[in-house]
C-alpha cells in the first residue's frame, strides 16, 4: 500500500531507515505537539461529494489525483484552523526520489513532502483498472500532510531518544501508524469502502521498500487504520499516547 510517508523533509529518511527490532515501553513525554495536539480535539472530518472516475490514461489519472486531493483540501479544510490546502505535484519521474531522499522507485507512488502530496504518476497506477489500492496509498499521503500541517512531523523529527534503536522504531511506528489511521479518517469522508481493507494497505507498496518495517505488526497497523474510518475523527489517531503493544 502506501509509501512509507518520507515525512516532510529528506532528513527525515536516516531516522526511517532505522531498524526494525520490536518495540519496548518507551512513553513519548515533553512533546505536546505529540500527544496532546489540537488536531485530536477537531470534529469529525465531514463527509464530501467526490466524484472522482480513474480512467486508464495518463490524462484521466492526474484529473483524477487532482481531483481527490481538492475534495481531501475541502473536507479538512472546514474542520481545521489556518488550514493551507494541500499542493500536488506530479510527475513522470521524481529524479531525486520520494521527497527528495535520493531513494530510486521504480513504480508510482505518493507521499506527503514539503506540506504537500508527491505523486510520481508510472504505467501501474495509470493502467489500473480499480482505483481501490490507488486511493488508499494517495489518502495515507495525505495523512503525512496532516501531520506536517499540524506540526507533528516536526516534533517527531525532533523527538529525543536514549540511542536505543528499539525506541527509535517504536517512535518510528507511531508516526507511521497515525498516518494509516489519518488516511482511514480521509476514506470515510470520502464515502469509500470495502470488503477487507487488509490486503489494500500494502497493495501499492513500492516493492523497493519491502525490507523496511516502519508501521509494526500488521494487525496493528489495520487497527490503527479501522478505528480511523470508523470514527471519522482525528482524535482517534493519537499513537502518541498508546500503550508499546498498540504501535509494536
Amino acid at each position: 500500500m502506501m509509501i512509507r510517508a518520507l515525512a516532510t523533509t529528506a532528513g527525515a529518511l536516516t531516522l526511517l531507515l532505522s531498524g526494525t527490532a520490536a518495540a519496548s515501553a518507551y512513553p513519548v513525554t515533553g512533546s505536546p505537539e505529540l500527544t496532546h495536539n489540537a488536531l485530536y480535539k477537531l470534529r469529525a472530518v465531514p463527509s464530501v461529494s467526490c466524484k472522482a472516475t480513474k480512467g486508464t490514461t495518463k490524462s484521466s489519472t492526474t484529473k483524477y489525483l487532482n481531483k481527490v486531493v481538492g475534495c481531501l483540501n475541502s473536507a479538512w479544510g472546514k474542520i481545521m484552523k489556518d488550514f493551507v490546502p494541500a499542493g500536488l505535484s506530479i510527475k513522470d519521474t521524481h529524479e531525486q526520489g520520494p521527497c527528495y531522499s535520493g531513494m530510486e522507485i521504480s513504480g508510482s507512488f505518493a507521499t506527503s513532502c514539503n506540506r504537500g502530496i508527491q505523486v510520481q504518476l508510472r504505467s501501474d497506477w495509470i493502467k489500473a483498472k480499480s482505483d481501490q489500492a490507488v486511493i488508499v496509498e494517495l489518502t495515507r499521503a495525505y495523512g503525512g500532510f496532516v501531520q506536517a500541517q499540524t506540526g507533528i512531523s516536526e516534533a517527531w523529527w525532533a523527538l529525543r531518544h536514549n540511542g536505543e534503536q528499539a525506541e527509535i522504531d517504536e517512535q518510528t511506528h507511531r508516526f507511521h501508524l497515525q498516518a494509516d489511521c489519518l488516511s482511514g479518517v480521509s476514506l470515510k469522508s470520502l464515502g469509500r469502502s470495502a470488503k477487507n481493507w487488509k490486503p489494500l494497505l500494502d497493495a501499492e507498496t513500492p516493492k523497493e521498500y519491502d525490507r523496511f518495517n516502519w508501521d509494526g505488526k500488521t494487525a496493528n497497523r489495520l487497527h490503527w487504520f479501522e478505528q480511523g474510518y470508523r470514527s471519522g475523527r482525528a482524535g482517534s489517531c493519537n499513537t502518541w499516547k498508546a500503550p508499546s503493544s498498540k504501535v509494536a
